[in-house]
């Protein structure tokens, strides 16, 4: 007989066994028997195989976690940087700022002669000042005394003039608000930006 086939009798009589005496299935030391011949065409080995799995597990483990620990502290490096950022910025006083009429306001650069900025007197007699680049396509935006907010008018956006918060329209964020400071003579002066952390709602 063929040892292909004596090697299909010795799993039959195992099933069988398991089936008719002791209606359990064939424990693992069987199954090792029944496939003994087959092993030279097929080598494996089922303990390395899982030492295989256990070491593919512990690596998804472990760049898992060190992932985890990379992303939180790349955001705990942000908001240290960010904390250090109003420090950075100049004190610069804003001229016309002092002949402001509530309803009114003036432009200017702020922190250097690249970034264009606008200081508001709003109608309650408060000031504010932002960046003046529209937070959807950098569009500049104006204040509107009708209003009493600041527009944009490449794409009707809208924001707040007392908080630089969007009102309406696509921008998808405030305005980057300018922090200014009451001098001297009524003198205005900015004197920092709030990050955006800072600047978002509670």
């Amino acid at each position: 007989m063929s040892s292909n086939y004596l090697n299909e009798k010795t799993v039959d009589g195992i099933l069988a066994v398991d089936r008719d005496a002791t209606n359990e299935l064939s424990d693992e030391d069987n199954v090792r028997i029944a496939t003994a011949p087959y092993q030279a065409e097929f080598p494996y080995e089922r303990d390395e195989e899982a030492q295989v799995t256990r070491r593919e597990f512990c690596n998804f483990l472990f760049l898992t976690s060190s992932a985890l620990f990379l992303g939180s502290a790349g955001f705990a490096a942000k908001l240290a940087y960010n904390s250090t950022l109003e420090n950075q910025f100049p004190a610069l006083q804003i001229e016309g700022g002092a002949q402001l009429q509530p309803g009114s306001s003036v432009n200017f650069f702020y922190p250097d002669e690249n970034d264009t900025a606008i200081l508001i007197r709003a109608s309650d007699g408060r000031y504010y000042a932002y960046e003046q680049k529209c937070t959807h396509l950098t569009c500049p935006v104006y204040y509107s005394k009708t209003n009493d907010r600041l527009e944009c008018p490449c794409h009707e956006g809208g924001f707040d003039v007392h908080t630089g918060d969007v009102l309406y329209g696509p921008p998808p964020r405030p305005l980057g608000m300018i922090k200014i400071e009451m001098r001297d003579s009524g003198e205005v002066w900015a004197i920092g930006k709030k990050i955006e952390d800072e600047h978002a709602p509670a």
